[in-house]
């Protein structure tokens, strides 16, 4: 499973909102989500080890206010 496909399938079943797209240089890949702060953990942790192949040398957490924004969670391109 590709990173984004990975991380869009795990944060909708956390109930959760926002997107996933890869960033200019294709190395590094943005993340925004929204909802429960107890599922935005998890989905931090599952960062953290991410799917078979991918190598993951840094997770940054920004938190901020949650804005309602993002009716789904989805793969921008």
């Amino acid at each position: 499973m590709f990173f984004r496909a990975f991380v869009r399938s795990y944060a909708t079943d956390l109930n959760l909102t926002g997107y996933v797209r890869n960033l200019p240089g294709g190395r590094r890949v943005e993340i925004y989500a929204e909802g429960d702060q107890e599922q935005l953990a998890k989905l931090i942790k599952h960062l953290e080890r991410g799917p078979s192949g991918a190598r993951i040398d840094e997770v940054e957490v920004k938190w901020g206010e949650y804005t309602g924004i993002f009716p789904k969670f989805e793969v921008r391109y």
